[in-house]
Order: structure tokens, then C-alpha cells, then sequence
């Protein structure tokens, strides 16, 4: 039997596309009995109003005769039973592709994938091509079984072997032996398909032999970045793999759990039974069958760039990021350029250029046409499945925090035996363009550097005092070492000179609370609390440290005691959430930890490159979980006895990630720690391990404020 899920942590992500589209009618049909929530209809009365009533009435009952084999129900006196009408097309729609539809059973596998724990239970697929092939959700199979089973509409049990997987669409083929043809249903035409419309959601997972349903509307098209059709008929394990149907009984779509801001292999699975659904689009699946059909794996093609802007839909079409050894790379494509066209379809809106691409698979071939200095030029790009793991460069400095009106980026401080403390490069210099671009800012330096790999040579320019000077350099790789002792100041205030603030009137209304904050979310029971430094000036950025802490909860009052003269001193935001439950996290925390982080970042003027999520054992789950779902945001983990859960993040070189991990030699949770980092190392993720010596405990004082000077290196660059 196939994996039913039961979920210990995930969250409901908003990024990249809006779910939307969510109303409509909802029902539910199992059997012989149907229960449903229907629109109220319209009171017989008199005059006017009764004759209205009566031609929608029959209009109503015109359509619906469409879809019946049966006479029209009416009641004693002649009136039709609109309700009776809409629940036999529903079923007759049903009865029409359920020789299609298919049980399928699992046996074996693994109990979790990630941090979910899954039970044994049947699943639903569809057939696709009468000499055995049927389609289904790649969630179902997930857990790897030892075995599958497909029980099909005449109760005969067949062994079914995994074809192939859509990696982009997270679907799979099964392949099963036949004595005769199997039916394949009816596919709807895409062009037929319309926002508003009725849709039905069918799977074969209760007993008995008709198929169980869920009746809703079409809620919008070209969903997750255009793979998909969403409706608001509940979708779960109980239908995944199953068709969504129109009235007519024409499949519309192919039942699956999908995000728009994760490609996990569990991503969407939080939303079952939400009123938010998503089906693969059925014309699609039958182009994509002979592929399938072949044994052929299909992959998300990646191209290897970054785009401007934090939000997809606001954010405009410019290179901002190129890894050097990408497909983009390769194709001779540059940050600054503007993508005008992909495939002779214009693109105005970062949004439109990730639908264009996510949809399409690796290995296919893509034309895209940038502006570059007022030029057109056209680049042949091939995508791939995988981009190569990519190593951040080194100069070797760390860059101070004093906005100023001056180009360029002052240097805090030179690592010994960095290719900046070989070239001569002192504190106090200041970076003004590398290889012959100009650098306006910190922010600027760290999207340049990005276009190069450890050991290429790159040159620098620099002022020291009113003296221009150049040098060249080989970059080296980020360091995984441990912070000195000892740090100089990051900010310097511009007009006294000093290390005290002066931005902010400490008297003036209008700065923000400062000391400790209490934070609440509306809509979420958790507490939770900010500790802001009392000289915060919001013209010098600030990190952001959010802790995590384990079963049992923690007392305010300690952590921030502990906290409080690292905050002072390094400018650090500390955000201390409590579980709702005191032993443990859930998965609506995942939200809890984002809404905080977006209610500190407005309020505070925050320092991106310093958001960092520390953990101790179960809080470190939740942390892997935010930073795997928000690379964009979080720049660091730092786990207190605890692995790196999930698949080694992307190591992208615009959003940098650097992780901390504590080992103990009696730990239980050792062996997984010490996993953690070869597969981190092998993803080129720098990784600093602290050695906790024999027995796993939290952090000593000494220890926090060595990961507190680590926290404030995270802009090294």
C-alpha cells in the first residue's frame, strides 16, 4: 500500500505566485450517498421575482440535461430539483471516467522522508495508453516501496513497475501487464478550459466500486509558474495520481501536491484539503508520455541565473547574478543584462521570465534576446538538470557598515593570509571597482565577485587616503575557520568620528522600540520576543538572529542576559519564538518564524547578509526547513546539536549560505552531523564545526560570543 502522509513540519509558502482563487462550491461524493454545500436557490415567490427564478431555473436544467443519460428529476409539482440535477451530472461525469481511474497499493519503503513520517494507505492513477501505462502523482512513491500493486475497476490485482518520473511535474509512470486494453478517457482541450468552471476531483482509495470525488471549481490557469491548473475541490493522498474532471467526464488535469516556492519532493502536501489543489495539465501529460513510455527521466531545466528584486512579480528582468559555470554562463549572458525575450514572447517582469523557464524541462533548448548598453543580442541557451556546485571566491576582507555618500566599500578588516592580505591591502582602503567595473557599494562588490571562481585573478582597484592604486589578485575560496578573538569596529559615526550612535534621536517618536519587544502574530497563539539594542540607528543595518530552541521551552530573561552584550556590540537582532506546544514544533511555526522575520525587517533597517537561524536539536529541524524554503533570506545556520535535515541547499552566488554545526563525541545524533558536513563540503557549502569534546550541551559563554563574531563575519567578502 502507498504512503499516507502525516506531517510534522512544513509551511504554507506565499512566495513567487499568490495561491488565490479559492471559493466556489465544495462536495463531497462516496457511494451511493453524496453530501454537498450548494448555493441557496432562489425562493419561489410571486410576480417578477418568480418568473426570474423560474427561467434560471430551466436555463440551469437545459445545461445539466447535457450531461445526463437519465430523465430530469423533478419534484411532485413539477418543478425541477436543481440540486438533484447538479449532483446526477456530477456523478454521471464520474461514472464516465471511472473505468480509467485505478487503485494503486505500496508495500514497504521508508517510514520518513525528510520530516515527514508517512502510514501505509491506497493511492489513486490514471491510465493513459491501453496496453498498461497509468500515470500518477510522484508523492505517492516518494518513500521508494519495495512493491507496487494496481488494483483495477473489474478488483483484478496486477504488479506495476516505475517507468519513469517527471521531476519537474512530479509525476510518474507504472507500467503493468494486461490481458486486453484498458480504457483511456476522454482528455479536454485546453483551449476549452475556463476559470469559474465546474471540475471534479476523482481518486480510488475507499472501499467499494465507485470512485470517491470532490466537486469545486476551476480556480485560475497557468499555476506554479505555469505547470498547472488550480482548483478548490479538496485534493490529498486519497486522490493524488487521480484526474480532475470536468462535467463532461474529460480529463482536465492530473492530481499532484506542488508549491510555487519549493521544488521539494514533498512540497504542497501542507495544503491538502485547503481549497487549494493543483493538477497537472492533461494535454501536457499525453505530450510528455512517449518520453515517459520510454524509460526517460524528466528534470526542471536550470539555466544558472538571478534576477533582480526579492518579489518575481514586482522585480524587473535584469541579470543581477550569472554562475560562472552555468548554461547562462557558458552562453556569454551578464549581470546587468535585461532579458527582453524568451522565444519571441516579450518579457516585461522577472515573474515572466521564471514561468517561462521553470515549465520547461532540461535539455531543451531555449532563445533568449537581452538588452545590453542599448543592444539587442540573442543567446542559444541549453538547460541542464543540475548545476555544478559552486564555490564562493575570496577576497579577504570584511567591509564596514557606515552608510556613507562616498562610491565604493571601506575596508573593517584583512584576513592574514588572504589574497587581500598578499596584495597589500589595508583596513581603511577603499574598494572602488573590480576588474574594471566600477563599485558603487558593498552590495554591488558581492553581486560582482559573483562572476568569478576560486583562482581566477581578477584586479582591484583601491584608494588609499587620496591615492589611487591597482593590483591584481587570485581569489581564493570562503574560509570554514573559526573568527579571532578580537574584531575592530564596524561602524564608525560619520560626523563625530566615534563608535557611539548618531543617526537617531533617542527622544524622537519616530524611532522604533528599541530594548525588548514583545511580538505577536495575529492570526498565531505563539509568544515571541525581539531584543533591539538600545544605540540602534537606523541608518547602520542590523542582523538578525532568531533562535530555536528545543523541547521544553526557555526563559526570556536568561537568553537575552545571555545575548544582550554581543547585540550591543555587533548590531544583532535577537528574535526568540516560543512553540506552541512546549516539546515540540509545528508545522504552522514554519509560518510563525517567516511573519517574524518580515514584521523585524519592517520595522528595523536589516543587514541581509547577516539573517541567521540558530537551533538547538529539534529547533535545528525548523531552521534546515525555513532556510531550505527561503534561500533568498536566510544566510546561515548555526545547529546546537543537530543535522542538516533535507537536501544539501543550492549554493547560489548571489544568496550565500554558511552553516555552524556542534559535535560531541557522545552524541546519538553524531553520526548524522558528521553526514551533514561531507554532504554541505560536497555541495561546496562552507561549514564551521565546533567541538563540543565528550557530551552534547548547549553553549557556553565563552562559546556563544566566538558565534557571535562569526555571525558578524557572515559579510565577509
Amino acid at each position: 500500500m502507498t504512503a499516507r502522509l502525516v506531517p510534522q513540519l512544513g509551511c504554507r509558502s506565499d512566495q513567487g505566485e499568490a495561491a488565490g482563487g479559492m471559493g466556489g462550491l465544495s462536495a463531497l461524493v462516496s457511494g451511493p450517498r453524496s453530501w454537498t454545500r450548494l448555493p441557496p436557490r432562489i425562493a419561489e415567490g410571486k410576480g417578477g421575482q418568480a418568473a426570474h427564478a423560474t427561467r434560471i431555473t430551466c436555463l440551469i436544467a437545459v445545461i445539466l440535461a447535457c450531461c445526463l443519460p437519465t430523465p430530469i428529476p423533478t419534484r411532485a409539482d413539477d418543478t425541477v430539483d436543481v440540486e438533484m440535477i447538479e449532483q446526477e451530472a456530477f456523478r454521471a461525469a464520474v461514472d464516465r471516467v471511472a473505468p480509467s481511474v485505478v487503485r494503486i497499493e505500496t508495500v514497504g519503503g521508508l517510514e520518513r522522508v525528510g520530516d515527514v513520517l508517512f502510514e501505509n494507505g491506497p493511492t489513486t492513477g490514471l491510465v493513459v495508453d491501453s496496453e498498461g501505462y497509468i500515470v500518477s502523482s510522484a508523492f505517492n512513491f516518494i518513500n521508494r516501496p519495495t512493491s507496487i500493486l494496481v488494483r483495477l475497476p473489474d478488483a483484478a490485482l496486477k504488479p506495476a513497475q516505475l517507468v519513469a518520473t517527471d521531476h519537474n511535474r512530479m509525476l510518474v509512470l507504472l507500467k503493468i501487464d494486461t490481458e486486453g486494453p484498458l480504457a483511456v478517457p476522454e482528455f479536454a482541450p485546453g483551449a476549452e478550459m475556463r476559470v469559474g468552471q465546474w471540475v471534479i476531483a476523482v481518486g480510488r482509495t475507499f472501499e467499494g466500486d465507485r470512485p470517491n470525488m470532490a466537486v469545486g471549481i476551476l480556480s485560475a490557469l497557468g499555476r506554479i509558474w505555469g505547470k498547472a491548473v488550480q482548483t478548490d475541490a479538496a485534493v490529498s493522498p486519497n486522490n493524488y495520481g487521480g484526474p480532475l474532471v470536468d462535467v463532461h467526464g474529460r480529463v482536465i488535469g492530473v492530481l499532484v501536491p506542488l508549491s510555487p516556492g519549493s521544488t521539494e519532493e514533498i512540497a504542497g502536501y501542507q495544503w491538502y484539503d485547503s481549497g487549494i489543489g493543483f493538477a497537472i495539465d492533461g494535454e501536457h501529460v499525453m505530450r510528455i508520455l512517449p518520453r515517459l513510455k520510454r524509460g526517460e527521466d524528466l528534470y526542471p531545466g536550470l539555466i544558472g541565473i538571478s534576477l533582480q528584486g526579492k518579489n518575481p512579480s514586482l522585480g524587473e528582468p535584469v541579470i543581477v547574478a550569472c554562475r560562472p559555470n552555468s548554461p547562462a554562463g557558458a552562453a556569454g549572458l551578464m549581470p546587468g543584462d535585461r532579458i527582453v525575450e524568451i522565444e519571441g514572447r516579450e518579457m516585461v517582469r522577472a515573474a515572466e521570465v521564471k514561468r517561462e523557464l521553470s515549465r520547461r524541462y532540461a535539455g531543451d533548448r531555449v532563445q533568449l534576446v537581452v538588452l545590453r548598453d542599448q543592444k539587442r543580442m540573442a543567446f542559444d541557451v541549453e538547460l541542464v538538470a543540475k548545476l555544478k556546485a559552486y564555490r564562493h571566491p575570496f577576497v579577504g576582507i570584511l567591509p564596514m557598515r557606515t552608510t556613507d555618500d562616498q562610491p565604493g566599500v571601506a575596508v573593517r578588516y584583512v584576513y592574514p593570509d588572504s589574497p587581500a592580505a598578499a596584495a597589500g591591502v589595508e583596513p581603511g582602503d577603499r574598494l572602488v571597482a573590480l576588474s574594471g567595473r566600477p563599485i558603487r557599494d558593498r552590495d554591488e562588490l558581492l553581486a560582482q565577485i559573483g562572476r568569478f571562481q576560486p583562482d581566477e585573478e581578477v584586479e582591484l582597484e583601491f584608494r588609499r587616503g587620496d591615492q589611487p592604486r591597482s593590483l591584481k589578485l587570485k581569489l581564493a575560496a570562503l574560509p570554514e575557520s573559526l573568527p579571532p578573538a578580537e574584531l575592530p569596529a564596524a561602524r564608525v559615526d560619520v560626523e563625530s568620528g566615534s563608535d557611539e550612535p548618531g543617526g537617531d534621536d533617542p527622544d524622537s517618536d519616530a524611532r522604533p522600540q528599541v530594548g525588548t519587544v514583545w511580538l505577536k502574530i495575529p492570526e498565531l497563539k505563539n509568544d515571541a520576543w525581539a531584543y533591539v539594542p538600545q544605540r540602534y540607528d537606523a541608518a547602520v543595518p542590523h542582523g538578525v538572529l532568531v533562535w530555536l530552541h528545543d523541547g521544553g521551552g526557555f526563559d526570556w530573561e536568561e537568553l537575552v542576559g545571555q545575548w544582550k552584550p554581543h547585540c550591543d556590540h555587533y548590531d544583532l537582532i535577537l528574535v526568540a519564538p516560543k512553540a506552541a506546544e512546549p516539546d515540540r514544533w509545528r508545522p504552522t511555526e514554519v509560518t510563525l518564524v517567516e511573519r517574524l522575520l518580515d514584521e523585524i525587517s519592517s520595522r528595523y533597517t536589516v543587514d541581509p547578509t547577516r539573517v541567521v537561524l540558530h537551533g538547538h536539536q529539534g529547533g535545528g529541524a525548523l531552521a534546515c526547513l525555513v532556510a531550505a524554503r527561503h534561500r533568498e533570506l536566510v544566510r546561515a545556520v548555526a545547529l546546537v546539536d543537530a543535522p542538516v535535515t533535507g537536501q544539501p541547499p543550492e549554493n547560489d552566488s548571489l544568496d550565500r549560505l554558511a552553516v555552524y554545526l556542534t559535535t560531541a563525541k557522545q552524541s546519538r545524533r553524531r553520526d548524522a552531523i558528521e553526514r551533514s558536513v561531507d554532504r554541505l563540503r560536497g555541495a561546496k557549502v562552507p561549514v564551521t564545526v565546533k567541538d563540543l569534546g565528550e557530551t552534547p550541551r548547549l553553549l557556553t559563554a565563552e562559546e556563544q560570543a566566538e558565534l557571535a563574531r562569526w555571525i558578524d563575519m557572515l559579510d565577509r567578502i
